[in-house]
């Protein structure tokens, strides 16, 4: 898969796969952060908001580990490759912000 490095934007080109499959998961994030947003709404129950905050996170956090994935085995590698080692600070950042 491509990277393009140019100047401070820099850009990661999906197969379409991929990119569809992360669309589909954010869209159900969306519908469950939509959800809790009723259930505060309708005044539900705090624990029941509590359970369904604790799904939407542990779905944003399995998604931060799938593109994670993904960038450590495109971009990190070609990186490397490329003799580019800051690519490992950058890893180790996002490592310590997904702590």
């Amino acid at each position: 898969m491509e990277t393009c490095n140019c100047g401070n934007q820099r850009k990661k080109l999906r197969p379409v796969e991929e990119k569809r499959a992360i669309e589909n998961r954010l869209s159900r994030i969306g519908g469950q952060i939509n959800g809790i947003k009723a259930m505060v709404e309708e005044d539900r129950y705090c624990g029941d908001i509590l359970i369904q905050l604790a799904a939407a996170e542990k779905s944003i956090k399995s998604l931060a580990s799938v593109i994670l994935e993904k960038h450590m085995h495109s971009c990190l590698i070609d990186d490397l490759r490329a003799g580019n080692t800051q690519s490992v600070d950058e890893l180790i950042e996002l490592f310590k912000r997904f702590q």
